[in-house]
């Protein structure tokens, strides 16, 4: 399919097109002005003969502002400077026959490009990629790549959606970072944003005012889907992901704030059409994920495969909310729905969602959620921690500062072995203690305002803490954030061949009969005994007994084989695992 939006090379130079329904006039600005014309629907074409890719342009609007393409394949001086044509069919693959994973056998990794390396950069990620598939980890997912405002930030203020930010390096160094994951074996997902844009270097209000609407989300207007063009916006960025650049899936962060239609198909349904479209014509396996905090069990089906309107699976927040609880003891914020989180946690093991329509406190004291329970298990992407879990806390601390060696290694038995998706976060996998606070880079008033902000949300934090919380403008606070591979402790190579370990496991036990796996049941004793079952692919049982608790208990659970951990049937140590395969 021809892309709608931006500048492509042709066989006799460059075509540009640009979606500026209140303008007037638009001139594209190369070596020379020149004028654009204006066709239906608010559409502006120039065809230039002779241009190459690798050209700087900008576009003129009514002869008042210069902007660059919203649809900019790459911004080399960031968001303000001029658009790059890119030429994405140039590049050379090596990994030309990959076709990606199932998605039963996925095992993630969260990542961010500026902190996951010393060096911050997509060619600097390849020295560890070796690392990641050692370990049993075989999908790495990049926090959003669209191009945002300044050097240092989380991505998901993307302003430019179709350009991977220039901090990290150039596309062909993208690209280059997918080809070498996929040469080992490994997919690559990317996170998108398609609930609004970043408050800084968003030029679409001024030319294109009915991208948007009245209504707001949390981080700005909400984006109006209604229209046709700014619909086609997103699905054809979509695509742009996952065909010049090879992802093999996508995050869609915070879909609750998609603004959808009631009794129209909506562009999360439209999105999934078109990527399963692209699947059958190239044979690939794509995958899309949701992050979406209203729990609609309705928009997913892990075995729907290619994508035909709904997604593959969900980040499983209800999941990592009751673990956290449960190591922790805090019941703050959203924290404060699972008040019984052994109960809580057997409700996620045997049906996926926590929350299935009951009353939330924290969501407004309304139901939330739909029934999950005859969904496949791996439809729910699991996890302890992740970037937001993490990252917005006031000191950006991990779970291994908050809770002890042999509660985490539970909790890691417990989820990597599960039949859901498993997912990490960058140094998990050995226990890594570097901190991950929130960090930016506004200039001005929107740096005050950020400020400002995060010692209102924090006030008791910084009340306690003082001068200890990081100041998300400050470089130092993305450096405080750095990954270092060089120092692991023993108890830290420990921790990582657990893991190795625990994923090597689910390699040969778990994933070989996760297809066509379905949910049993689960409980929670007041002793801490959490047990759970579920009906495996090939007809056999799975079985999990876990003392979840800081004294010896007792379980007469002993059908099946072990396969991790003791045999049950006896004493169980405190914070101990077993599981069990056959019977």
């Amino acid at each position: 399919m021809r892309p709608s939006f931006g500048a492509r090379p042709t066989k006799d130079g460059v075509s540009f097109r640009l979606w500026a329904p209140a303008a007037r006039r638009v001139d594209l600005l190369l070596d020379r002005r020149h004028a654009m014309q204006r066709r239906q629907d608010g559409w502006f074409v120039a065809e230039i003969a002779g241009l190459s890719s690798g050209s700087k342009y900008k576009f003129r609007i009514d002869d008042d502002i210069d902007v660059p393409d919203p649809a900019s394949a790459f911004q080399p001086d960031d968001v303000f400077g001029p658009s790059e044509v890119i030429d994405h069919d140039a590049f050379v693959w090596r990994a030309r026959d990959w076709r990606g994973r199932p998605w039963e056998e996925t095992v993630l990794i969260e990542t961010h490009v500026g902190t996951f390396t010393s060096e911050g950069s997509y060619r600097a990620m390849i020295d560890k990629l070796d690392h990641l598939a050692a370990t049993g980890i075989n999908a790495l997912e990049l926090m959003p790549l669209a191009d945002f405002a300044g050097r240092r930030g989380w991505g998901y203020d993307g302003v430019l959606w179709y350009a991977p930010d220039s901090a990290y390096g150039r596309p062909e160094d993208l690209k280059t970072l997918i080809d070498e994951a996929h040469l080992r074996g490994l997919m690559v997902f990317l996170d998108v944003v398609y609930n609004h844009f970043g408050p800084e270097g968003n030029y679409l209000g001024r030319y294109a005012p009915t991208f948007f609407t009245d209504a707001h989300t949390p981080w700005g207007s909400a984006i109006d889907y209604r229209v046709p063009q700014v619909r086609a916006f997103a699905v054809e960025n979509a695509l742009s992901w996952l065909g010049d650049y090879r992802f093999d899936g996508l995050r869609l962060d915070a879909a609750n704030h998609i603004m959808a239609v009631p009794g129209e198909q909506s562009m999360l349904q439209d999105l999934s059409v078109a990527t399963g479209e692209l699947a059958k014509a190239t044979g690939r396996h794509i995958h899309l994920v949701l992050e979406n905090g209203d729990n609609r069990a309705s928009l997913l089906d892990a075995a729907q495969d290619p994508p035909n309107g709904k997604y593959r699976g969900q980040w499983n927040d209800d999941y990592h909310h009751v673990w956290h609880v449960m190591l922790t003891g805090e019941h703050a914020g959203y924290y404060g729905d699972y008040q019984t989180p052994r109960m809580d946690l057997a409700r996620a093991l045997a049906s996926g969602f926590v929350y299935q329509g009951e009353i939330s406190e924290f969501w407004g004291k309304k139901p939330r959620g739909e029934p999950s329970g005859q969904l496949p298990p791996a439809t729910f992407v699991n996890f302890l921690q992740n970037h937001d879990q993490i990252g917005n806390r006031p000191l950006g601390e991990r779970l291994e500062s908050l809770a002890s060696p042999q509660q985490i290694e539970a909790a890691l038995a417990v989820t990597l072995l599960a039949p859901m998706v498993p997912m990490l976060f960058q140094g998990e996998e050995w226990g890594s203690t570097v901190p991950f606070p929130f960090f930016c880079d506004f200039q001005g008033e929107l740096a005050d305002a950020v400020r400002k902000g995060r010692k209102r949300e924090y006030a008791w934090a910084y009340e306690k803490y003082g001068d200890e919380v990081p100041d998300p403008l400050d470089p130092t606070t993305l450096q405080s954030a750095v990954l270092d591979w060089t120092g692991r402790t023993p108890q830290q190579e420990a921790r990582l061949t657990l893991v190795r370990e625990l994923l090597g496991v689910r390699r040969k036990q778990i994933v070989p009969r996760l297809k066509g796996a379905s949910f049993g049941d689960a409980e929670a004793a007041d002793n801490g005994l959490v047990t759970a079952h579920w009906r495996m692919g090939d007809g056999t049982t799975l079985r999990l007994v876990a003392n979840l608790s800081d004294h010896e208990i007792t379980s007469s659970v002993s059908a099946g084989t072990p396969i991790w951990g003791g045999g049950a049937g006896e004493r169980l140590t405190p914070w101990s695992v077993v599981w069990r395969l056959g019977g």
